[in-house]
């Protein structure tokens, strides 16, 4: 796809996201999105983009599919310098604002991880198989309430 084109489906996408609180971040009630806002690696500008995720003990489970491509997505590629950093990301679920440390999956755990997520959104699997390479995978930790 032109890369100019997913440029302003993503900003379109983030604009959305921000005025409507996510409600119609994903078209379907089963697949849950969050807005993730970090500094770009280079830049230290903040950097948003719409990412699915599931819930995980204390944060959100994200993978950086993009969409098949064969390198790691652009904004997972910006979580990890942030982790390296010690830094925190911006994460916005519906109308809730958290602040969450970025933690990379590794090993055993990156494997079990895409286990489940392959259980609880099997659909995502086709773009894992396009992209032909292993799947990265964060949890972005937050003190959630209750």
């Amino acid at each position: 796809m032109n890369k100019t084109l997913t440029r302003t489906g993503g900003r379109i996408g983030v604009w959305m996201y921000r005025t409507l609180d996510g409600r119609l971040a994903s078209g379907s009630k089963k697949v849950t999105v969050l807005l993730l806002t970090s500094p770009g690696r280079r830049t230290g500008k903040p950097r948003s983009t719409c990412v699915r995720y599931l819930m995980h003990d204390g944060g959100f489970l994200v993978w950086g599919t993009g969409s098949g491509s064969l390198t790691d997505p652009d904004w997972f590629r910006n979580v990890r310098a942030v982790e390296a950093a010690g830094g925190t990301v911006d994460v916005q679920v519906r109308g809730g604002h958290f602040t969450c440390h970025p933690r990379e999956l590794r090993g055993t755990e990156l494997a079990d991880e895409w286990a489940y997520v392959l259980r609880e959104a099997p659909e995502v699997e086709r773009f894992a198989l396009k992209a032909r390479r292993t799947i990265p995978m964060a949890v972005l930790e937050a003190d959630l309430p209750g």
